[in-house]
């Protein structure tokens, strides 16, 4: 198995580069790969900011990559759970925040939109 950085991801799902979307293609293809949670991150955000992917289309994205026979998430139940909050309306970021602090009592933050969004979830997102 190998890891592969961000910029093998976001060249797999876009296609957007005619020689390294072809090798990243090609690669993920015929290998085993690990996706760290912080290579979601770091894609979501480009996909989003740089190719301007709507919310609904990086998660569809992620959701399919990371339900290939050959690919392993760090944490698939943080990516599922992140990618549904995401859909709902919650930045990438704070759901994958959101849920890697679940066991703890409270998130505190100065956002306020993390805290409107975060409402009913499971446990409490509040200002210092």
């Amino acid at each position: 198995m190998q890891a592969i950085d961000t910029n093998v991801l976001v060249r797999f799902l876009t296609g957007d580069h005619p020689e390294q979307s072809q090798k990243a293609r090609a690669f993920v293809g015929g290998h085993d790969v690990f996706v760290a949670t912080t290579v979601f991150l770091e894609s979501e955000w480009v996909l989003r900011s740089v190719y301007d992917f709507s919310t609904t289309s990086i998660c569809r994205a992620l959701r399919g990559f990371a339900g290939l026979a050959q690919v392993t998430v760090e944490n698939p139940t943080l990516l599922a759970q992140a990618l549904d909050r995401a859909e709902a309306g919650m930045d990438f970021a704070d759901a994958l925040h959101l849920g890697a602090a679940a066991h703890c009592d409270a998130m505190v933050t100065f956002d306020r939109k993390f805290i409107k969004t975060a409402a009913g979830g499971p446990f409490d997102v509040i200002e210092p």
